[in-house]
């Protein structure tokens, strides 16, 4: 009898499940992050350097699986990141560090800017700046004698909005440092041995972007 060439194509799809299918290996997979102008990027060794108008940021991806290396593609440079022989974890990695490389782009180029609002109930909370923005004092949180204190991350900035009132605003390039030192000042204020439905006091992130929109 006659035999198929396709039999094996045929074979392989009828025994593979979609969970057998889902463990296969991909050959090459890659991902691409455009460079606009007036920013520089440096690889080595997976650790990427970027220098813009507002500054320099670097940040490490050795622990990921993936390879990364500078191109032009149509006269624009791009960073290229690719995963050989991944499986589903692997490959998520991809899209990880494009996202990462780009917020190290938006920071150099933009940077970043989160506020906070002050909120309570009977006991107002009282807000002192210190250090030139670098640390700000927390008092009378709940009617406390504690004086709470918090030390900015490296390269983030506090200040009062002059907008509004009972506003703290956070600006920087690291979008992890700010975000982080937002997440300090928050716990700070957390609401020990009461009702949290009930005392809702506390130091809550309002809105956060980019410093500056228009660029």
């Amino acid at each position: 009898p006659a035999v198929s060439l396709f039999w094996p194509l045929r074979h392989v799809e009828a025994a593979g499940t979609p969970r057998q299918l889902a463990k296969m290996k991909l050959l090459v997979a890659d991902g691409n992050v455009t460079i606009p102008d007036g920013v520089q990027i440096e690889v080595k060794a997976r650790a990427v350097r970027v220098k813009g108008p507002r500054g320099t940021l670097q940040r490490d991806f050795r622990h990921l699986a993936v390879d990364m290396y500078l191109f032009e593609e149509e006269g624009e440079k791009k960073l290229k990141v690719e995963c050989h022989f991944g499986k589903k974890k692997r490959l998520a990695a991809i899209r990880t560090a494009c996202s990462h490389v780009q917020n190290l782009i938006k920071g150099v180029t933009k940077g970043f800017e989160y506020k906070m609002r002050l909120v309570y109930a009977h006991f107002p909370i009282n807000i002192n700046i210190e250090d030139k923005g670098g640390r700000v004092e927390i008092r009378n949180f709940l009617g406390e004698k504690r004086v709470r204190n918090v030390v900015m991350l490296p390269g983030v900035t506090i200040k009062r909005s002059e907008a509004v009132k009972d506003e703290l605003i956070l600006e920087g390039n690291d979008i992890e440092n700010v975000s982080r030192s937002t997440a300090l000042i928050h716990q700070q204020c957390l609401v020990k041995n009461k009702d949290i439905r009930k005392f809702l006091d506390g130091i809550y992130v309002s809105e956060s972007g980019l410093l500056s929109k228009e660029a």
